[in-house]
């Protein structure tokens, strides 16, 4: 990740997968309630300086809730669903955000394009979710559980927890730069 964002506003998180109902908004849920317990260095809740989103590369599920699936899985550890309603990523997102997180390798091909027509291409940052997850290996890629059951929805939040805990961790430390 790039140097720290200013210190006067929220930085922007959007998790992007195909259809914005599985695994993004669940890595969307995922990161703002560890972001509720994750410290700044000011003693400050890493919440206040997040804002966190998800969206799909592409329109299928628009406008619906998460799946059933998913929010089921979220809640069986603790997490609650914020009222998710799915969305296609647009550029007009991108100008409202300072990291987009592809839950796949192929996502985050797909958000290269987007981000490198959007005129952002200098102060977006693109990345994989897995990359934070030192466990992860070189299996960078969250599977889709669309076609499975809730055990593949559980297998699939088992890979997004322990990322999104590299992933605050990381983002607590950048941000704690910018305040101390």
């Amino acid at each position: 990740m790039t140097g720290p964002p200013a210190p006067d506003r929220p930085f922007a998180v959007c998790f992007v997968c195909t259809g914005n109902i599985c695994r993004s908004p669940m890595a969307d849920v995922v990161l703002r309630h560890l972001a509720e317990e994750q410290v700044l260095g000011d003693g400050s809740p890493l919440a206040g300086r997040l804002r966190v989103s998800s969206a799909g590369t592409g329109p299928w599920h628009e406008g619906e809730p998460m799946d059933p699936r998913a929010r089921h899985a979220l809640a069986a550890r603790g997490h609650t669903d914020h009222g998710h309603v799915a969305r296609q990523i647009s550029r007009a997102q991108l100008e409202r955000v300072d990291l987009v997180v592809g839950l796949t390798r192929r996502h985050a091909e797909t958000l290269r394009s987007l981000v490198a027509t959007s005129g952002r291409a200098d102060h977006v940052e693109l990345t994989v979710l897995r990359r934070f997850d030192p466990g992860a290996g070189g299996a960078l890629d969250v599977p889709d559980p669309y076609y499975g059951g809730l055990a593949e929805f559980a297998e699939c939040l088992s890979m997004i927890e322990p990322a999104c805990r590299g992933l605050a961790q990381v983002l607590a430390d950048r941000l704690t730069r910018t305040t101390a």
